[in-house]
């Protein structure tokens, strides 16, 4: 919508206004008239354009090849200007008066105009470049063909001068920590001065000071002129002009901010002393903050990540030895950082931001802080590695707030809707229960990012609770492109008394380990045990039935996992024997729990089943012990590990949530 300016004329006088190009000025004709006027004439240099409204055009007369309107009470003279003014008050019309039956004015008012061009530009239609005053600018919207500005939170570290995160402090250390930032540009086009004192004043709404900074560049410099307590910034008109500003996002999307920004500028015009300057013009941009988008299993990886302890050598080893013939690259961290805190999934969860000019990886460090809670921040954030955490009231933090708790599906389609970016999958309690949940402030967050909906699964019946310990995803080269791994006692019974019909229902568990071995005899003859998975099972048929409405799979698109569970005193369930769906996916290469499971002819029955299954899919299955060092610690190979991937090639400004 065109802005338009009310003026009024000054009678016998010739006022001087200036008029800003893309507006509309409304000149009240009726205001400054004689008593005894009835008709008016106008007239207007070239670079103007005018249009006579609200008055009878069907009166109107010619005297003396003068055009006359009839003056009635509202009547507007609307006026454009066609191009900015190479001088001061190079532009005027004139409106004359006129009694009833005179050929002759009986009195005149007029105006000198000044034209300038004022436009607030940012990278509104996100392809990279900053255009001229694009026309959807003050607005955002999602889709392929959507519009708005995007910001990256400066989340990261350029400089070692940061305190902490670039985005922490008022300063540019460094050219990459502009990069980092959404450029925006103030461009002028007018003459060197204006007939009087006019100022610009770049200005945002105070609700929005604590998430965005804005950078003024001059002569090289760059001084810090909006954001935090810094609500406004006002300089001298000078004319024709350039100024390059950068902004920086400070806030995720989160609960109460739905991550818009809105930044104006406003011409104002000097009054005399004491009175308030008036704002003539506006103009106005807005940008998104970028969500923090979280890969999936089946993007490919990058790096792997895992912690070396006292007594996990020969998992470090075996991990080392997978990661290896891979070719992913693998960061290890060690002691004096870890502290013995092996659970590295459960410290962080990789994720990256993205906008039109940039993106880079971004670390979320869960609240739930154990030994490891300085690696992220100590190890990772970095040049173009961010960081962003959420703090919760330590009385509300449950093991539900690791985020093995978090995972993320592949891209999928749901009663026609795309979820071009897959899906969050959290962890919680039974919905008629008063459980564990995950902690609110994370919860709220992972909400607030809109473009991977999140949803909820039953995990309160697992001692540890996480949804890792019973499902994954890995890619797949047909049907959806992924399949989901579900854990899976009445498989495992099923394989066991296909075992025992084939005559080997003395085959023994854990061998090699220091445990009580078992036979597949002695596992189908335990009633409390079967009674035990029997539940379980119900637990995950519940979370497979949420599973498939939310994801739009059918059973064609579930892989079942032999597994069995045991419950503690307490009514929660653990593992029986290493959980082989708590594994480490590495495009077709997985890293999965050793089960252990019943020797056959020298062969796990168990690896052997699951291997038929994946290997028709193009998987490479590597069994990893980890009882000793994971199993008996109530966790797995997932648990111990962490993997960084790629980004999606889908832009998320595309898709509509």
């Amino acid at each position: 919508m065109v802005q338009q300016r009310t003026l009024r004329l000054e009678r016998g006088e010739r006022i001087e206004v200036v008029y800003v190009l893309g507006t509309q000025l409304s000149i009240d004709v009726s205001g400054a008239a004689p008593p005894e006027a009835e008709w008016f004439s106008e007239r207007h240099s070239t670079n103007v354009d005018t249009e006579i409204n609200k008055t009878d055009t069907a009166k109107v007369k010619e005297v003396n090849g003068e055009k006359l309107w009839p003056l009635e009470r509202g009547t507007v003279i609307e006026l454009v200007m066609n191009s900015p003014s190479l001088e001061t008050n190079d532009e005027k019309v004139t409106v004359a008066y006129y009694k009833s039956g005179s050929d002759v004015a009986i009195d005149k008012a007029g105006i000198y105009l000044t034209g300038i061009e004022i436009s607030l530009d940012v990278d509104a239609d996100r392809d990279g470049i900053v255009e001229k005053n694009n026309p959807r600018k003050a607005s955002w919207t999602w889709g392929s063909d959507g519009q708005g500005a995007i910001l990256l939170v400066n989340c990261d570290k350029d400089s070692i001068l940061s305190r902490l995160v670039d985005g922490a402090d008022e300063n540019v250390y460094n050219k990459e920590d502009l990069q980092d930032m959404s450029m925006m540009l103030l461009r002028i086009h007018g003459p060197e001065k204006l007939p009087s004192s006019y100022s610009l004043l770049l200005h945002i709404p105070a609700s929005d000071s604590d998430k965005l900074g804005v950078f003024h560049s001059q002569n090289k410099q760059y001084s810090y002129v909006m954001g935090k307590k810094k609500l406004q910034y006002k300089f001298r008109y000078t004319g024709t002009v350039e100024h390059e500003f950068f902004v920086e996002g400070l806030r995720f999307p989160d609960k109460g901010f739905s991550g818009l920004l809105t930044i104006n500028v406003s011409l104002l015009e000097s009054m005399p002393e004491g009175i308030p300057e008036t704002p003539i013009f506006t103009d106005t941009v807005v940008f998104r903050v970028t969500p923090l988008i979280i890969a999936p299993y089946t993007l490919e990886p990058i790096e792997v990540y895992v912690c070396s302890v006292k007594d996990n050598y020969l998992f470090l080893k075996q991990i080392k030895s997978l990661v290896s013939e891979a070719n992913y690259k693998i960061t290890i961290c060690f002691e004096y950082v870890n502290r013995d805190d092996r659970w590295m999934q459960n410290e962080m969860e990789f994720g990256y931001i993205e906008a039109p000019h940039k993106g880079f990886p971004v670390v979320l460090d869960s609240p739930k802080d154990g030994e490891l809670k300085d690696f992220p921040m100590r190890e990772l954030l970095g040049p173009d590695f961010g960081y962003v955490t959420k703090v919760a009231l330590s009385s509300e933090v449950t093991s539900l707030d690791s985020f093995g708790n978090v995972e993320v599906s592949p891209p999928v389609t749901v009663n026609g809707k795309e979820y071009p970016l897959g899906k969050i999958i959290l962890g919680s309690s039974f919905p008629t229960t008063t459980g564990r949940r995950i902690t609110k402030v994370v919860r709220d967050f992972l909400y607030a990012q809109e473009v991977q909906a999140p949803f909820e699964l039953y995990t309160d019946w697992l001692l540890v609770g996480h949804v890792d310990e019973f499902l994954t995803f890995v890619p797949a080269p047909d049907r959806k492109g992924f399949r989901l791994l579900l854990a899976s006692p009445v498989t495992c019974y099923k394989v066991f008394k296909e075992q025992k019909s084939l005559g080997h229902g003395d085959a023994t568990m854990f061998q090699g380990l220091e445990t009580k071995w078992l036979t597949i005899n002695k596992v189908l003859s335990n009633d409390s045990l079967q009674q035990e998975n029997n539940y379980v099972q119900h637990c995950i048929d519940w979370n497979r039935d949420i599973l498939k409405c939310q994801l739009g799979i059918t059973e064609d698109d579930i892989i079942d996992v032999p597994a069995l569970f045991r419950l503690d005193k307490s009514g929660k369930a653990l593992a029986f024997f290493p959980s082989m769906v708590n594994m480490v996916v590495l495009g077709n290469d997985l890293g999965i729990p050793k089960p252990y499971g019943p020797i056959i002819e020298e062969t796990c029955c168990l690896e052997e089943y699951l291997i038929s299954l994946l290997k028709p899919l193009g998987f490479k299955c590597t069994f990893i012990d980890d009882v000793v060092s994971y199993h008996r610690k109530l966790g797995e190979v997932h648990c111990g590990t962490n993997v960084r991937r790629k980004t999606f090639a889908y832009k998320w400004w595309n898709m509509t949530p």
